[in-house]
């Protein structure tokens, strides 16, 4: 998907755990997830889980794999 400016304010107005939540949980093949979105959501992730790695963590274990 072409990142648009309102598909960037999206990704920018999302907390990490809603990130990553949606990240972990989300359908092979979500548009969200691919093309020039899809990359510019795996680098907003990256940026967030470097600022506060410890917060990262704990979002990762209480997010789980289950769906």
């Amino acid at each position: 998907m072409d990142l648009t400016p309102a598909n960037k304010a999206h990704i920018d107005g999302l907390s990490y755990h809603a990130l990553l939540s949606r990240w972990r949980h989300g359908r092979a093949g979500d548009p969200w997830f691919t093309g020039e979105t899809g990359t510019y959501w795996g680098q907003r992730l990256a940026e967030m889980r470097d600022l506060d790695p410890e917060a990262a963590v704990q979002a990762s274990k209480d997010i789980g794999w289950d769906t």
